[in-house]
């Protein structure tokens, strides 16, 4: 992970949200997994004991990198009436091969998530995208080959 990872107002609540969740009723639960397989005697053929063992381990192990990536987290705030496409951007684009249109929103890596419109800003296409403004038309990489996009318009 970069020192500043670049991240969204929206996705910093979002991470601070699923730590609190991790530190508070994740540990909890475990906590009750580990005691009620404790009950169950001889702790080195448990395997209830061992594998609530275990998930306390990944747990932890997730609550250290959630934190610290709160700890290098720097909000961008989203740009408002840019003329550019840039991080925190939503943009419209149309395929220019088949005339389908997209919407996303250029978020941190950690953010990112297709099915919602949140693209990465890292990836290929936003960084085609980076700088384009309504009626430039970028070429993006793809696994069926080269595409070409339109930008429609910035914004909802």
């Amino acid at each position: 992970m970069s020192a500043g990872e670049a991240i969204t107002a929206e996705g910093l609540a979002a991470l601070k949200q699923e730590l609190a969740q991790l530190e508070g009723e994740g540990r909890q639960a475990i906590a009750r997994r580990i005691s009620a397989a404790r009950e169950h005697g001889d702790l080195k053929e448990n395997a209830e004991y061992h594998a609530a063992k275990e998930d306390q381990a990944h747990l932890e192990t997730k609550i250290l990198r959630l934190a610290e990536r709160l700890r290098r987290a720097q909000v961008v705030e989203a740009p408002v009436d840019a003329d550019r496409v840039q991080f925190g951007s939503t943009v419209h684009v149309v395929d220019e091969q088949t005339g389908r249109g997209q919407t996303f929103t250029l978020v941190g890596p950690t953010e990112a998530d297709l099915k919602s419109g949140r693209l990465s800003a890292e990836s290929p296409m936003a960084l085609a995208l980076m700088g384009a403004q309504p009626g430039d038309v970028v070429e993006v990489d793809a696994p069926r080959g080269r595409r070409r996009w339109r930008v429609e318009r910035l914004g909802a």
